[in-house]
């Protein structure tokens, strides 16, 4: 990996090859972390780190300790709903749209293999203040495990390596999304849990404490995507 004329800024030049292979070996760790957070065996262990905050509608709502920006997770029993039914619907663009209805642009700047890709993220003045006139710059990557499961990680690019493929907007703030995705498991009767994760820092200025009360409504966007699901479903159907 080497810097560009341009390393005042604060931007690499990096190589497809080298991208490719930074942001497939990061991805696996983000897929190990989430199918560990979302692992049934370590659930309501007193072990496990994750203190389970309370239950809506049928949604467990947990946090973990990670620093001074905690890690929220969500996690529902999706009844009728199948895993590839759920996981068209479960990718960084449809999730940014949950997030925040202001959001101004999604697109993806580059497809690295037909299961991992570079998508921009960005929201607008009208957007909620965690959100507000911020852009990501992320990777997303879909694998199936050998045992069915199915996994979306989702996170934000090195803010050098972001840099280098979409230079910053003047009156935007580039944001992290430290950790997030989906763990979608088979169950019996065509229908799936769905754990979601999410640690985000909307970098600028904004109180940590305001910051983790907004991520813990962040992990209950599942409730919307899961109506996204079946609506797409009765509309196939009628």
């Amino acid at each position: 990996m080497g810097t560009s004329p341009a390393n005042c800024t604060g931007s690499w030049s990096i190589s497809e090859e080298s991208l490719r292979r930074y942001v497939f070996y990061a991805s696996e760790n983000c897929i190990q972390e989430l199918l560990s957070a979302s692992d049934s065996n370590c659930v309501d262990s007193v072990d496990d780190g994750w203190k389970v905050l309370g239950i809506d509608n049928g949604m467990e709502i947990s946090r973990h300790r990670s620093g001074s920006l905690h890690t929220f997770r969500s996690r529902w029993l999706l009844k009728s709903v199948s895993p590839q039914q759920f996981i068209t619907v479960a990718n960084a663009i449809d999730a940014a749209k949950q997030w925040d209805s202001d959001l101004t642009e999604a697109r993806y700047i580059k497809d690295l293999e037909e299961n991992l890709s570079i998508i921009r993220l960005r929201f607008g003045e009208k957007s909620k203040p965690l959100f507000r006139n911020r852009e990501f710059i992320v990777y997303e990557r879909r694998e199936t495990m050998d045992d069915g499961t199915l996994v979306v990680a989702v996170a934000s690019l090195p803010k050098e390596i972001a840099a280098g493929l979409h230079p910053k907007q003047n009156n935007a703030i580039r944001g992290l999304l430290l950790q997030s995705g989906w763990v979608v498991e088979k169950l019996e009767n065509d229908s799936c849990m769905v754990t979601y994760i999410v640690q985000l820092d909307p970098a600028g200025w904004l109180p940590k404490c305001f910051v983790n009360r907004f991520n813990t409504k962040l992990v209950m966007i599942i409730e919307n995507l899961k109506k996204q699901v079946l609506a797409c479903r009765d509309n196939r159907d009628a």
